[in-house]
Order: C-alpha cells, then structure tokens, then sequence
C-alpha cells in the first residue's frame, strides 16, 4: 500500500494550495480514492471518483472516446489520459488520477497481464506504464502505490 507519508505529504500540499483531486479507475476499482482518503483532512481536498471497470462505464459515465479504445484498447496511455481528464472536468478538480490495467489472471487483447496505465493530470501531466508482476493483488496494490507516489513527487516537485 502507499506510504502513509506520502498520504499525508498529498493531503498537505493539496490543501496548502487550495487544490483538489479527482480519480478515475478501472483495474484499481476505488483503491486510489479509499488510499487518498485515509488521512485526516482528506474531505477538504478529495472530490470523488468514478470507477470505470467496463468499457461501456469508461465510455457512458467517463465520456472516453469509444473511438481510443477501439484504436489503443482499454489499457493505453490514451485511454488513461482521457479518464483523468474527463474526471477532471466532471469533477471540477484542479488534479486527476488515473488507473487502468490488466490484474489477471491472464492477458487481454495481447497485453500482457501486469500491465498498468497510470495517468496524472493538472498543473503538471504525467503517464506512466508499469509492468507489475506477482498475481491479481500484488498488481492492484503496486498500481495503488505506483499512483500515490508519483503524485506525490509531482506535488512536491512544484514546492
């Protein structure tokens, strides 16, 4: 799981600067959001989140372009992109994360399972793919912990 500093680092630095976050996640079904919300603090800066496990929610609630998930499928840089900027908008937030993967078992559409697509949107923009291994759970958690921690370093690099 991420590290309760960097939690606490997010919460800080959000609410010094009168900023909020949103989250947008299919492979880590809430589990960026319930980490966000673990510090105390956290209502004055987290808005909410959609999780978008299908495409169909991704495409419906999210408004992704069915077009990119035809053309990249549902675990790309494209897609994740879109989902944190779609969320952002929704929400009003000044931030926005991302998440979608393949946790297995299993690959998906020729992408291995393990891959992850993390997106970070605002003031600053970073994606990110990682390659986790370890089982359906240890892809969720790393994912989780890969997300946190790179926003928090964004936060922190603009301090």
């Amino acid at each position: 799981m991420p590290t309760r500093a960097h939690l606490d680092r997010i919460v800080e630095l959000l609410s010094q600067r009168n900023e909020t976050v949103a989250v947008a996640e299919s492979l880590t079904a809430g589990g960026v959001g319930r980490a966000l919300t673990t510090t105390p603090g956290a209502s004055q800066v987290f808005l909410g989140g959609i999780i978008s496990y299908t495409d169909e929610v991704k495409v419906d609630l999210l408004g992704v372009d069915p077009e990119l998930i035809n053309l990249y499928t549902a675990v790309s840089e494209e897609v994740a992109n879109a989902m944190a900027d779609n969320v952002r908008a929704k929400l009003g937030a000044t931030w926005a994360l991302a998440t979608t993967g393949i946790a297995g078992p299993g690959d998906y559409q020729g992408i291995a399972e393990g891959t992850v697509w993390i997106s970070i949107r605002g003031p600053i923009n970073q994606s990110l793919c990682l390659h986790l291994d370890g089982g359906r759970e240890a892809v969720r958690t790393g994912a989780i912990s890969s997300a946190i921690g790179a926003f928090a370093r964004i936060l922190s690099s603009q301090d």
